[in-house]
């Protein structure tokens, strides 16, 4: 059982910055792939990154290629997003996941864990 917390989230204007952060409980965090997604009102959950076990490979979503970057320190079991020239649409609870497939990946079904999400609110 992985349990995992997302923090820094908070209310930004339209342009500005926020970094995510994601503790994940286990000593072995640096097995899982991880993963960002993310919901916003009144629409399905969505894939945003995803980061492999020693951060070798990363993928994003077109929407936030170029703003957004993953990152993960695997001493502190911790993954980021850095999260760069904010836009309105990019409004959501966001949620990072833990995945114990191995290969990175942008579908739900790949990610065994999740955590409970953090607000980002970007204001025109």
């Amino acid at each position: 059982q992985v349990q995992l917390v997302e923090s820094g989230g908070g209310l930004v204007q339209a342009g500005g910055s926020l970094r995510l952060s994601c503790a994940a409980s286990r000593r072995t965090f640096s097995n899982y792939v991880m993963g960002w997604f993310r919901q916003a009102p009144g629409k399905e959950r969505e894939f945003v990154a995803t980061i492999s076990w020693n951060g070798g490979r990363t993928y994003y979503a077109d929407s936030v290629k170029g703003r957004f970057t993953i990152s993960r320190d695997n001493a502190k079991n911790t993954v980021y997003l850095q999260m760069n020239s904010l836009k309105p649409e990019d409004t959501a609870v966001y949620y990072c996941a833990a995945g114990e497939g191995g290969a990175v990946s942008s579908r739900f079904s790949d990610y065994d864990y999740w955590g409970q999400g953090t607000q980002v609110t970007v204001s025109s």
